[in-house]
């Protein structure tokens, strides 16, 4: 049975993130001991400090599981629902290490993917389109994988390019409410008739599938749990499947 993850290094999601909640843990725990040893505090405020202390270090565990490993059980999940294997080719938005459009390659044996991103380091540690090919290599998809750098707001394709379009963790990353719709738009633009987008984010999900639907596409979302929890239930994952409609069929006037 294949694997969900498949072979490669795939880095980290926003590095910077875990490393601050591990430093929240190690102030409360100093805090913590200081209430003791320095201040006599009244015990319940050390059992307070050690609970956010204890808090913080289960935040950056979650934090890194989602990022290691469960995001690949939850793209797995995605794409098997969606039962992408009929489709011809496929758009990854934010690609990163290439997790998704090598997942989507091994789960369609005829299809060919494209990923695209600007690569930035801040979002996803070594993050180079020479590490994304590597993995793609590694897994035996290379023939049909290739990786672009351009801004998932002004896709450089055409319109009707694609009949599957995925996104995993990174709109969200796009800073303004107008970028984010400009990429929702763009998506919807190169997007085929029939076609389907599958996008997993978190915190602006809501947005993204009021703009999917104002474009005409029928939305489904679905909380995809705790594996997709980065650092806790505040910043849960969620799933959204957008179709597009078919094009009308012409209908042929008589003589």
């Amino acid at each position: 049975m294949r694997s969900e993850r498949p072979l490669g290094s795939y880095g980290v999601d926003a590095p910077w993130v875990p490393w601050m909640w591990i430093g929240y843990a190690i102030l409360y725990t100093c805090l913590a001991i200081a209430s003791v040893v320095l201040w006599s505090a009244w015990r319940p405020i050390t059992v307070l400090l050690c609970v956010v202390a204890l808090a913080s270090v289960l935040g950056a565990a979650l934090f890194w599981y989602a990022s290691l490993r469960g995001k690949f059980i939850l793209w797995e999940q995605i794409l098997r629902s969606a039962n992408v294997c009929d489709r011809r080719n496929a758009l990854d938005l934010g690609c990163g290490h290439g997790m998704v459009a090598i997942m989507t390659a091994r789960r369609a044996p005829a299809m060919t993917v494209v990923g695209i991103d600007l690569w930035r380091s801040v979002d996803q540690s070594g993050n180079t389109p020479e590490a994304a090919q590597a993995n793609a290599r590694m897994n035996g998809v290379d023939d049909r994988v290739r990786f672009d750098t351009g801004d998932m707001t002004a896709l450089p394709y055409e319109s009707n390019s694609f009949d599957l379009i995925t996104a995993s963790l990174a709109i969200h990353n796009i800073p303004s409410r107008e970028g984010r719709r400009d990429a929702i738009n763009e998506a919807v633009r190169v997007l085929s008739d029939g076609g389907t987008i599958l996008i997993a984010d978190i915190r602006r999900t809501k947005q993204y599938a009021q703009d999917l639907r104002a474009a005409g596409l029928h939305v489904t979302t679905q909380p995809l749990g705790w594996r997709g929890w980065w650092s806790g239930p505040w910043m849960a994952t969620t799933s959204l499947n957008a179709v597009k409609p078919p094009a009308p069929k012409r209908t042929r006037l008589s003589a």
